[in-house]
This record gives C-alpha cells, structure tokens and sequence, in this order.
C-alpha cells in the first residue's frame, strides 16, 4: 500500500524523517519496498503568472509569452502548449531547476531565434498523471507569484511503498498504519471521527433481502437525494493520488478515500439506474449466489460469465454488481447522477476469494474482504463517507436500511491468558548494554496497552488481555501476543545465543549412501532424470486423485519404467539420440488393506557409451546385454554387494528371455530386463534397450552394515599368479552365477578370481546342454604356488562340479 507522509501525520504525530520511520516499519514486520521523494521532483518550480502571449514569428505551434514569477523582471518563455493563453497562473521551472521524470535541467535558450529563460510545465513533466494535454493552470485564488508549487501540487509529500503481510488486514488503510506508528515510536494518535450523520427516515423505498447471512454478515443500505456530481477538491484529489488512485468525480472518490483511510470498501450506486435495472420504482437490494449462465457487465467495461461461485448484489434479484469485487457497469454513478445507494457491507473473506478467482477479477475492493475487514467499524466508515457525501456533492440523506447479523458486539473482543514466564522463556534474555536482563511487567503492559490491548492484572505474573476488535483476525492465542512484544519491543534488542557446544553436521546414513548411488550411476554414463509422481490413470492397483488438476495427471505412478521408457522416445523424437539415464523416485499403489508406496530406483539404458563412432564410419554401436548388466554389477561391486540374477518372466514389458530379478541375501531386490520387442516396435526405440527398478529400502538395509561401510585393506599379493583352465558341458538350465558358486565354494583358500571366457551351442555338443570354459586363477599372498599346491584344489573344483551339476569335463 502507498502511504502518503503528509496524510499519515494528519493521523499520527511523528518525529521521525521518512527514512527513519521507513526504517522503523521495516524492523516492525511491514516492509518498505520503495521510497518515493516528491520533493525532488519540482524543486525550483515556482508559481508564476502569463502576463502577455504572443505568435512565434517563426513556428505555428509556438508561443512567446512575457510570464511574471515575482522577480524584478519578466522572464521571455517560448512555450508549445495550445491552453496557454494571458492571464492565467501556471507553474513555471526557472533557470538551474532540474526536472528528474523529464531529465532536463532549464538553462537559456533559443528556440526558432527567440530567447526562452525558463519552461512553463505540464503535470506530466513534474511527474503527476493527468488527462490534461497541455500546461497546468491553476485555479485557486490569491496565488502568491514566485511562491513555490509543491504544496498546491501535492510534490511535498513522501510516499512510502509499504507491504503488510496477509495476517495484518488491518494494515491495508491509513487508520491502520497510524495506530501501528504510535505503538512503535509513542507518538499520539488524531484519527478522525465523523460526525453524527442526520437521516431524515422517511417512507422509502428502499429494502434489503440478505439470502446469505453467512456470506453477508451485515449490509447498510443508504439513500441520498440531491446529489451534485462535480470534481473533489484538490486536497481530495492529492491524497488520491499519492496512493495511486485516479480522482474520478466527487461521489466515487469519497469511496476511495474511505477505502483508503479505514480500509473499508464502500460503493454507490445510482439510484435512477438501479430502478431501471430493477423495472420498478420499489427496490429490494438482495445478496445472493449466482446462477449457472448469469452474465454480469463490470465497471471495467467486461462482461462477466459467472458461476456458482460469485455472490452477487442483486436490486429486486436482477444482479447489479459482483459483491465485495466490482460493481456492475448498468447502475455506476455518472455525470448525471441526482440520487445514490451508498453500500457499505461485511463479506465473508472466503466468500469473496472464491468469487473474484472464479472470474479472474482482483480489486482494491476484493483484497481487502479476501484479508478481513474490521467488523466493529463498519458504521464508522459508513458515516465518515455519509458525511463528506453531505459536505461535498451536498447531499440529503433520506433512508437507511441495516441488516446486521454479526455475532454480539461483545465477541468481537476475546481475551487471552497472557504469562509473563511465558514470555521470558520464548524470547530469551533482553539486552541491558553491560548485563542481560529479562523483560518486566512493565514493559510488556506499555507494549500491549499501545496496541489497543486492555489488560487485567491477575496478580500472579499474569494478564488477562482483551484484543481490539481490528486485531480480532490475527491475536488469537499468547504466542500471538507474544510475537508482537517482540516486535515492538525490537528484535535487536534480544541477546544473541548459541549453544555451549556447538555439533558438527552431518547427514544421515540414509542420504550417504543415496549420494553414493547417484554418483556411482553417474561414473557409468547414466543421466540422473525426474519425472512427475501423476500419470494417467487406467493401471491395475492404481490410486486416482478424487480433485485432479488435469486428466492426464489424475492418478499415481504405480512404477518408474513406464515414464523412462517414455523419456527414451521422446528424446528420440526431439532428435536428441538414445537415453542412458536412472530416476530416484516414490511409487504409490493400492491394497486391500489400504493405501501403500516406496521409494525406488529405476535406470533406462540403450545408447552407445563410447565416443569412438570415428572408427565405425559413424555408425552407433548398440549395447549388449552383457553390457547393461555390467553397468548395475559395477555399481553394486562398488558397494561390496553380491547380487543374484535369476531368470523372470512376469512383465510383460520385458523380453520373456532376457530377463532376471535380482536378489540380495534371500531378499528380492528389484527387476532387470530388455524391453520387449513388440513395445520397442510401437515405442520406435532402438534394437537393444534395457530397464531396472530396484527397491531402495531393500537396497539401503542391506547397505546399514558394518562390514560393507567400513573399508578393510587387505594386502596385495607380490607372487605371481597360477593360472587353469576348465572346459566341461554342461546343462543349459544351470546357470553360470551356479557354477561360479561351487567353483568359489570348492576352491577357497587359493582361488582368487574366475571368469567364464566362452560359451559354445551347436554341432558337437550334446542336446540340451552347452559348451562352457572358465579360468581360474590361483595365488597365495606369502609364497609362489607350486604346481603339487595348485593341482589338489583344481581336482578338488572338477570334482565338485561333477558331484553338484553332473558336467562332463574336457579338460
């Protein structure tokens, strides 16, 4: 909100400089975006007076004019306004004067040949807005020549940008601002309060049908006859404007002014029009909700499609305006307005919320309702509008219609249990320059009774704390009360405190070990991706939203492949080549027993990991089975992790042959496969894509263990190896990780590592059986291996794997 300096000592007595109160109001909680100096912007302007206007001998559109600014001698000024004329007052920038909003400083010139030793301004130079094209003329009387302009023009002023946060509706008006001001810096208030307005009740037609108590709380509706419609006087006019609000005629900007000084919305409405609307002479002013496919033409000239959602003042149920938002363009006060309907109402904040997003229609109106506005204070500002309606468009009250459910005026006021060891123990020890010290009584009894608050002293360092009805909104408990001590009595005024011992940070096991995943799965080439958790509904065991936002994004994943495999073609589709990424993220799905999710860990991977494409003519090489399985078994090799691949066949996404799950100690891991070649065809993805999904608590638990976290050396051998070979058949449901378990289990001791080097099916071979070869590599770590050491334990491995598998040795 704009607050106008000059305006806001009218309220408040203040000793302070623009920038210290801004400072002041910036440490209390309302922020000072900007300060605007007017004072700048006419400095050296004066009031002068167009003696004698003249044609420029050698410019149409040019004027020599002999202007008096009370110096000993005329100034000769060349001016291409087309109002200026003799005999009128205008303000004039004298030599030396600089102009900031224009960036022009005034020095003596020619302009066709004709000397000019001065300029004769607009508004739009001095920084004012205005409808007029053309120099500013003034039309008060006894102006005194040479006098400075700025108080005429309202550029005395300092405006201060403040931001009230959205628990502080109160804060949204002058009134407001001045009683935050003297609970800060003391100084005493002088808000106004409006006269008694007379009303002379006699029959009219006027009445109110308030449908909505809850969504209308209380409605004043007020006749006025014998309105004259004119511009407001400058001093209204200049307040107006310094808080960004264009002056509009006399009736309109007494609503604004009240709006601004009380923070409550007022509207008037033309009573003549109303009447047409209405088709009688009888009108019932209704609040009321919309119907489906009403329509409603506002002040901004919009016709407004509405719904359910809009509350609506209604003159004999015909809609007349969007309440609490904007009034309808039909019933607006104009020039020729004679009688008005002033409302001023109570809307239910929710109410209005709804209605003004439901038509994408904010106002200064609708913000105010939407924060709270004052409910104790509705006939005050009624009154204040009632009595500038009298005192400047002279008009005659007539009728006053009240409905008025608001609760009891004595709940509009609540107490609150306020404990003085309460506030010690929250804020900490106060700072007493040499000593620390704690807040007393006393100070917390000058701090609240400044705010408005009325207490009653329990007698055992309690309080007992009626809250003013503007603050009814946001003090509703002791930590309220206790967060605005704090602020008044000034944050920095509290001693800063650290802990006797500070702790070193650190992060959880849990989020070591996922940064280690990432970074592992980034070593092997993969992209970390994120996908959203809302997918399109139709899966089995899905959870769908019951309010989604959008129908593609109205249930829960129930897996990350689907959304990889779809980051894979659409990359191939923007052109962007073949994907290699993994994806850390939740999936949710649906038991009997309820509602269920887990985090887990999924990777996509077909593209071509080198970056030697040079020596292949260009060509992408695509990867292997081998190879994708190489990348997971790298990973988990980091770790420590000895993972099982068994053969799978459950989703059907997956090739039927090419496809394992994975375990680890007992416990089912995750899922690793190629995708099947029907959906790769329907998919347009390359010949050899592969997927996984792991679960990541399964993967973390078994991570939580000593002897994986805790490296261990263990010394290099400095003896050369032995090296064997072992061919057999074997069956082909035997897999190899079996082999290599009874090889490991047979050799222990001298066995360090063993590898399958070939793998042979066809001619030769017996039916239902392959061909397969091992080296086996033997080493001590404190002498050379002899050959009578090494061939036992070789012996020891053939014979066990024709025990366990039945394979026919070759070699």
């Amino acid at each position: 909100m704009r607050i106008s300096f000059n305006w806001l000592r009218e309220l408040v007595e203040i000793n302070q400089t623009p920038e210290e109160l801004a400072h002041t109001l910036t440490m209390a909680g309302f922020e000072v975006e900007d300060i605007e100096d007017r004072r700048t912007w006419a400095d050296g302007v004066v009031i002068g007076k167009v003696l004698q206007r003249e044609q420029h001998p050698n410019a149409d559109k040019l004027s020599v004019c002999t202007v008096d600014v009370g110096a000993e001698e005329t100034l000769n000024i060349v001016c291409g306004a087309s109002n200026v004329r003799a005999d009128i007052y205008v303000p004039v920038a004298t030599k030396g004067t600089y102009l900031p909003n224009i960036d022009l400083k005034i020095k003596p010139t020619k302009l066709r040949g004709v000397p000019s030793n001065g300029m004769i301004c607009s508004l739009k130079e001095l920084g004012l807005p205005t409808d007029v094209d053309g120099i500013h003329i003034f039309t008060e009387e006894n102006l005194t020549l040479g006098s400075d302009v700025r108080p005429f023009l309202g550029l005395d002023d300092v405006i201060l940008d403040v931001t009230a946060t959205a628990n502080r509706a109160d804060a949204l008006s002058m009134v407001g601002i001045a009683r935050e001001v003297a609970a800060l810096t003391g100084g005493k208030l002088s808000i106004p309060q409006p006269p008694a307005v007379t009303i002379n009740n006699n029959a009219g037609n006027l009445s109110l049908k308030i449908s909505e108590n809850k969504a209308c709380p209380a409605y004043i509706g007020t006749v006025v006859e014998n309105i004259k419609i004119a511009p407001s006087p400058e001093w209204l006019k200049q307040k107006l404007l310094a808080a960004g609000v264009r002056p509009i005629n006399n009736v309109v900007d007494i609503t604004n002014y009240v709006l601004l000084e009380w923070g409550q919305p007022l509207h008037a409405f033309d009573q003549q029009r109303l009447k047409s609307v209405a088709g009688g002479e009888n009108l019932t002013i209704g609040v009321r909700f919309a119907e489906s496919g009403e329509t409603l033409k506002t002040l901004d000239g919009q016709t407004r499609n509405l719904s359910t959602h809009n509350l609506l003042i209604t003159a004999n149920n015909q809609a007349v305006a969007l309440a609490g938002v904007m009034g309808g363009e039909e019933t607006e006060v104009y020039e020729g307005t004679t009688s008005l309907v002033l409302e001023a109402a109570l809307f239910d904040s929710v109410a209005i919320r709804r209605s003004s997003r439901s038509v994408g229609l904010r106002s200064e109106a609708s913000g105010r309702y939407e924060r709270g506005v004052n409910r104790a204070e509705l006939e005050t500002a009624c009154n204040r509008a009632l009595s500038l309606i009298q005192e400047l468009a002279n008009g005659v009250i007539t009728q006053q219609e009240i409905v008025d459910n608001r609760p009891d005026a004595s709940t509009w006021s609540h107490s609150i249990v306020l404990r003085l060891d309460r506030i010690n123990e929250v804020l900490g020890p106060i700072d007493l320059g040499l000593e620390t010290g704690e807040l007393e009584a006393a100070d917390v009894e000058r701090i609240l009774t400044a705010l408005g608050c009325e207490l009653t002293d329990n007698n055992d360092r309690t309080w007992t704390v009626k809250v003013p009805p503007y603050r009814y909104r946001d003090l509703e408990r002791e930590i309220d009360l206790i967060e605005e001590i704090a602020r008044l009595y000034g944050y920095d005024n509290f001693v800063d405190t650290l802990p006797e011992k500070t702790e070193p940070g650190y992060l959880p096991l849990d989020q070591e070990l996922l940064r280690k995943i990432r970074a592992y799965l980034r070593g092997e080439g993969l992209t970390e991706l994120m996908h959203y958790s809302l997918v399109k509904p139709g899966e089995d065991k899905q959870i769908v939203l019951s309010n989604p936002l959008f129908a593609e994004y109205s249930a829960l994943r129930t897996d990350l492949i689907s959304g990889l495999i779809d980051a894979f073609q659409y990359n191939l589709e923007q052109g962007n080549g073949a994907l290699n990424g993994f994806e850390i993220g939740r999936i949710f799905w649906q038991e009997e027993e309820g509602l269920d999710e887990a985090e887990m860990l999924a990777g996509i991977m077909g593209g071509d990991t080198s970056i030697g494409k040079w020596s292949r003519g260009g060509r992408e090489q695509p990867m292997t089975w081998f190879e994708a399985k190489g990348i997971l078994e790298n990973v988990f090799q980091q770790f420590g992790l000895e993972v099982e691949f068994q053969p799978e066949n459950r989703d059907s996404r997956l090739h039927p042959g090419r496809t394992a799950s994975l375990w680890l100690g007992g416990n089912r891991l995750g899922t690793f496969g190629q995708v099947h070649p029907q959906l790769r065809r329907d998919k347009g993805l390359p010949d050899e894509v592969y997927v996984f999904q792991i679960s990541l608590d399964t993967l973390l638990n078994a991570l939580d263990n000593d002897d994986l976290l805790i490296p261990k050396f263990k010394s290099y051998s400095t003896y050369p190896p032995s090296d064997r070979d072992l061919a057999f058949f074997a069956p082909v449901k035997v897999t190899v990780s079996e082999l290599e378990k009874v090889i490991n289990k047979a050799g222990k001791g001298l066995l360090e590592s063993v590898e399958v080097f070939d793998e042979y099916r066809g001619e030769n071979v017996p039916a239902g059986q392959r061909s397969l070869a091992f080296r086996l590599v033997y080493r001590a770590g404190d002498r050379t291996l002899t050959d009578n050491e090494v061939e036992p334990v070789h012996n020891k491995v053939r014979e066990a794997l024709v025990e366990k598998f039945g394979v026919s040795l070759r070699s």
